[in-house]
């Protein structure tokens, strides 16, 4: 009888954190967009703890269907909480949450509108914003270029939040998936958040071995050419494990 007791203690107190789970999410979110938004939430705060944005600065997003969940604007990554999940439709009308998107939605809109991305990060890391007031582009250094498309190149400088800011981003990005935004930081998206953000960080090295190599007087780093970066590029298409 106790045995008996015990169990049907342990399913109902499995029920009530079942229960406890499904009500700390809003209304009319789907667990596929609880997951992606756990995602979201944790790749968001890893941007910070890696040193790519400092306090609020940079956004992400993930696309889940035809809705867009993004970070909110003004609120600290390490204070998110499930209820505190953001999504729009494609056209930028919000059909989760209360809090308003982040103030970059309309870059995040244009780049799921043009290419096939699923992911989105969007950081002001340090050595890639001194990078954009320098170049027009980010100098081959190292062969990681060619997963980026090529080399980097840098948007106009444009008020953030703006749709020129947005079309500058997107002509960057042309045949490319990251891009320097000029006196302001990167952009880089992926088919997942783990790709995204391996691309953001992949250019903010890069931008940090250029700058390095470039200080050192009387000297110039050897950048790799075209064709060495098309060798490249077709070698790294089978990177990684199969499947």
């Amino acid at each position: 009888m106790a045995e008996q007791r015990d169990k049907q203690r342990g399913e109902g107190e499995a029920r009530e954190g079942a229960q406890e789970v499904l009500e700390s999410w809003p209304e009319g979110v789907r667990p596929e967009e609880a997951r992606a938004w756990e995602e979201l939430v944790a790749t968001a705060r890893r941007t910070v703890s890696d040193g790519l944005v400092v306090g609020t600065s940079g956004n992400v997003s993930v696309r889940v269907g035809d809705t867009v969940l993004v970070t909110p604007s003004g609120v600290p990554y390490d204070r998110l909480t499930p209820g505190d999940v953001t999504g729009v439709d494609l056209s930028g009308r919000q059909v989760l949450g209360s809090l308003r998107p982040t103030s970059e939605l309309p870059m995040h809109l244009a780049v799921y509108g043009a290419t096939d991305a699923r992911a989105i990060v969007h950081t002001h890391a340090v050595h890639a914003t001194a990078v954009s007031t320098l170049v027009q582009e980010v100098p081959a250094v190292h062969y990681i270029t060619a997963d980026l498309g090529g080399p980097a190149r840098v948007a106009p400088y444009a008020t953030y939040g703006t749709e020129e800011l947005a079309e500058n981003m997107l002509r960057a990005l042309t045949d490319r998936t990251a891009c320097l935004l000029q006196n302001h930081g990167t952009m880089a998206y992926g088919k997942t958040l783990p790709q995204a953000y391996d691309r953001t960080a992949q250019l903010e090295w890069m931008c940090r071995v250029w700058l390095t190599a470039s200080s050192v007087p009387g000297l110039s780093p050897s950048l790799l050419s075209g064709e060495q970066l098309t060798e490249v590029g077709e070698k790294l298409r089978g990177y990684g494990q199969p499947g």
